[in-house]
């Protein structure tokens, strides 16, 4: 058994995809593109696209079978009839793993190879109003879209949908999200993957260290503890970098797993009184705060696609331009997220892989 909870010879992959294997890999371990469980690849091959499962990572890809078949043009008369259930291609041997929450968009895309990316420059652009005069000079010769943000998954998809329709792209900039591209063959996508990412290069701002014997200090006693990357904890000993990450929610996998915004805790303050009012109010408490000056803490109990994500955020919001306006996602974006059905799947992913 492996961490998916299905029996590793049960789906028979066949040997193309070795190519979307390699190349997975390779993107899912670069903390610039990926983190955790977040990002997306795909092929499609006879009627039929194989697309990454559900909660799996991408770094993964070459030690775990991850590609669920599905059937191409089944996915596509479902996301045509608004239903986000993307029916499972027979002939592979039994499938226990659910296909990708974004499978809908790898379906629309024309494309033989389509790759989702959680690329942090990518994000920080998308993040941001009034860049549409910038990112179509950095972009030019490209074929490119820049989309508003919808909800993954059915809404992302027909937002997608009707936007392609009007002309093809290889390129489209997800408003508050990401980025996904298509091309023909793996290397081709990889590659188009880093040409955005270059073109759209946010040198990050400097931070001071944190000050882990006071992060210690205020943890001690406590089910928290410091985070285990120094990149998190710029996100409160810069004090820019503390004002963007505490006002709000930029993305979605923030809110996935980390919850809305970042909350804060004075250096003077008492965790564990934090804690216990949370809890008496039958909240859960905070997956990761920030100790303005000091640096971040996290959960012992948090999964590592938390962690991940913490540290997403901390480069994400050190390539915010200062001065930039930036769009949060509204708090209905966030309860749709934090109410979603496939998305609670992708969390009992994460805490198997965890245990």
């Amino acid at each position: 058994m492996d961490w998916f909870g299905e029996k590793e010879d049960e789906m028979q992959q066949p040997g193309f995809l070795d190519d979307l294997r390699r190349m997975s890999a390779r993107v899912g371990a670069n903390i610039l593109l990926v983190q955790g469980a977040g990002g997306n690849s795909s092929v499609k091959r006879d009627d039929v696209l194989w697309v990454k499962a559900s909660g799996a990572w991408l770094s993964e890809a070459k030690e775990k079978d991850m590609f669920v078949p599905v059937e191409l043009a089944g996915a596509r008369a479902a996301l045509a009839a608004g239903n986000e259930k993307m029916p499972v291609a027979g002939g592979f041997g039994e499938v226990t793993l659910r296909a990708s929450i974004e499978t809908s968009l790898h379906a629309l895309m024309p494309h033989p190879v389509v790759l989702h990316v959680h690329a942090v420059n990518t994000i920080a652009w998308a993040a941001l109003d009034g860049v549409e005069a910038e990112l179509e000079k950095r972009l030019q010769g490209l074929a490119w879209r820049q989309l508003p943000y919808r909800r993954p998954g059915l809404p992302l998809s027909q937002v997608v949908a009707e936007h392609t329709a009007k002309t093809r792209a290889d390129v489209l900039i997800l408003g508050n999200h990401g980025l996904l591209v298509g091309a023909e063959t793996c290397d081709a996508a990889e590659a188009l993957i880093a040409e955005v990412e270059r073109r759209l290069d946010l040198k990050p701002r400097s931070a001071p260290a944190g000050d882990l014997r006071a992060l210690h200090r205020i943890c001690s006693g406590t089910a928290y503890r410091p985070a285990a990357d120094e990149g998190c904890h710029g996100l409160a000993t810069n004090p820019q970098n503390f004002a963007l990450a505490t006002k709000g929610s930029l993305y979605p996998d923030h809110v996935v797993f980390l919850g809305p915004a970042l909350p804060s805790l004075p250096a003077d303050g008492d965790l564990a009184q934090l804690v216990a009012h949370a809890e008496a109010q039958s909240v859960s408490p905070p997956v990761a705060l920030l100790v303005p000056g000091a640096g971040a803490i996290i959960r012992q109990d948090a999964s590592a696609g938390a962690e991940a994500m913490l540290v997403c955020l901390g480069l994400v919001v050190a390539r915010i331009p200062d001065g930039a306006k930036l769009r949060y996602l509204p708090a209905n974006e966030e309860q749709a997220l934090l109410n979603w059905d496939a998305e609670r799947y992708r969390q009992q992913m994460m805490k198997a892989r965890s245990a």
